[in-house]
């Protein structure tokens, strides 16, 4: 790892503050890319970095981990123009690959309240911190390292609303409905280790569940309800959570609010999602469609 790339990891902490995520991503990104370049990134010549990026493809990796390589590389030159360490842009020419946006799994109510039963049977300890979880997430659609993050004290008084440190440090107020506060409050009765500030405490590094460990008790859950444990994931609780307040009639402005969303166009996403399943239930359901195929 070369000096100019320790120092562009120091700057996105320290200015930007970059989460441990993105800056591991940013590190396996450049690592990768001043290991294929002959004298380091530092001093790569343009033709260099087109090959590099052309032979991501090839390699088999994904459009998104492509475009993410391609952003880390654009960001370090750019920094490296500012400090001086380059009078030119050699990443200047690499063009974002072309990607549709997949839309993203969501559980109907059914689903939703068959998992909830399914993760209310079990050990009375287990049972309530998974209820407690799945309510919390679909409840106020926070992301997995939001809901494990919170605190016993960000709770202990039973409040309708959490303030949440999002991406970039930004704090906005998630909602807590009936449901997900008495499930918070039944999980505090029992929770183990009382002394632990985190809400779900866990005796691993972290000292608070993991999202792995979480995405395994809901697949766990999931196959008890007759689920399918693959479209089932903490990230799909949030798209729930959003999903289901369009359909009610949210403002997509409010949504990104809730939502934390930076840009209202990955909000926007999530009305492909609800015109789709209107669209589904009026060709189930509408009287006209059901008389169309059968006639056809």
């Amino acid at each position: 790892m070369s000096a100019q790339i320790e120092a562009f990891l120091e700057m996105m902490a320290v200015e930007r503050d970059a989460s441990h995520n993105t800056l591991s991503a940013y590190r396996r990104d450049l690592e990768d890319a001043d290991q294929a370049m002959a004298d380091g990134l530092i001093r790569a010549q343009e033709a260099d970095i087109e090959g590099w990026y052309a032979g991501l493809s090839r390699r088999g990796l994904s459009p998104a981990t492509t475009a993410r390589r391609r952003s880390a590389v654009r960001q370090f030159f750019r920094f490296a123009l500012q400090e001086g360490w380059r009078a030119d842009d050699p990443s200047r020419r690499l063009e974002a690959p072309r990607r549709g946006r997949p839309l993203p799994k969501v559980l109907d109510r059914e689903q939703l309240e068959a998992l909830l039963t399914a993760a209310a049977h079990g050990d009375p300890g287990g049972a309530a911190r998974l209820v407690c979880l799945i309510e919390l997430t679909y409840a106020s659609g926070l992301r997995v390292s939001e809901v494990l993050g919170l605190k016993a004290d960000d709770v202990a008084r039973d409040p309708a609303y959490l303030i949440v440190r999002g991406k970039g440090g930004k704090e906005r107020l998630a909602p807590l409905n009936e449901a997900a506060r008495g499930a918070v409050r039944h999980w505090l009765e029992g929770r183990m280790p009382k002394d632990s500030i985190w809400l779900f405490p866990s005796r691993g590094k972290s000292g608070h569940l993991t999202p792995r460990r979480f995405d395994q008790l809901l697949k766990a859950a999931a196959l008890r309800a007759g689920l399918d444990p693959v479209g089932i994931s903490p990230h799909v609780l949030r798209h729930a959570f959003a999903t289901h307040l369009l359909e009610g009639g949210a403002d997509l402005r409010v949504l990104q609010t809730l939502l934390g969303h930076a840009d209202i166009a990955t909000t926007q996403i999530y009305t492909h999602v609800a015109n789709e399943r209107l669209t589904e239930v009026v060709q189930t359901h509408h009287p006209l469609s059901r008389h169309r195929r059968g006639s056809s």
